[in-house]
């Protein structure tokens, strides 16, 4: 991965951890207002900023709802959120979206990239939806693409482009807005094992560069090479431990 000026935001600055949740549940409910499930019962968990955090668990652990709520995605039933050194869980659904936009980078299983738009101008789409003007936002996005090694595939469209370098389009879309909080779903789940360790090595480098990462994944094999790795069962950690990947975790 070609390194550039762009900065991982506030690496260095506040002591504030980059999410904290607080006693935080989640209920879905039935039409009738009756309980269909309590997603989250009550979890508690800090990532300070600069971590490498792997999230695991089967199906109905609470897992999706977790990183659906660290997102800025849905909201907690009960229980405080701060992302950034600022509570969230309470905020009005523009805020909320702003949040979101400013805060957070996402990247999927699905690269989900527009395919009649060149690689730049997917990668300029947040800062569309931030009102940043036209020039900053082709140089932001020259400069994020150059971070993952695709300064040279500007113009080209999404099917001119590999698996590989799909995902990595994507993770410079995710960069794009310097967000405190790069989460990562499955993010190699659509390539082949090669190509995924190539991604799962850029992303351990954004991370070495202090940029806070989390990663869901169901592969103990890929949540071995982060630096924690919480495990959620029936909407609450089950463990908490520490992974294989370089650093040292940091205290909450």
């Amino acid at each position: 991965m070609t390194r550039s000026s762009l900065e991982t935001p506030r690496a260095n600055a506040a002591s504030a951890p980059a999410a904290s949740l607080t006693g935080i549940r989640k209920i879905y409910y039935k039409p009738d207002g009756s309980v269909l499930v309590e997603a989250l019962r009550g979890l508690d968990l800090v990532i300070p900023r600069g971590e490498y955090l792997a999230i695991m668990g089967a199906s109905g652990s609470g897992k999706s709802t977790l990183m659906n709520i660290l997102g800025c995605l849905d909201r907690p039933t009960e229980g405080r959120y701060e992302l950034d050194g600022a509570a969230v869980e309470s905020l009005g659904d523009d805020e909320l979206s702003k949040v979101r936009g400013q805060k957070i980078g996402f990247v999927f299983q699905a690269f989900n990239l527009i395919s009649e738009l060149s690689i730049a101008e997917n990668v300029e789409i947040p800062l569309l939806y931030q009102g940043i003007p036209a020039a900053e936002r082709r140089a932001r996005a020259i400069d994020s693409l150059r971070v993952v090694g695709l300064e040279n595939r500007t113009h080209h469209r999404p099917r001119e482009l590999s698996g590989g370098q799909q995902q990595r389009a994507a993770i410079a879309r995710a960069l794009v807005g310097k967000p405190a909080i790069l989460m990562a779903d499955e993010p190699t789940g659509n390539l082949d094992s090669h190509t995924g360790r190539a991604i799962l090595e850029t992303f351990e480098e954004l991370h070495a560069n202090g940029l806070t990462l989390i990663m869901v994944t169901h592969d103990d094999r890929i949540a071995d090479r982060c630096e924690r790795v919480v495990r959620l069962a029936d909407g609450l950690l089950e463990s908490d431990r520490d992974g294989g990947g370089r650093g040292k975790r940091r205290p909450a």
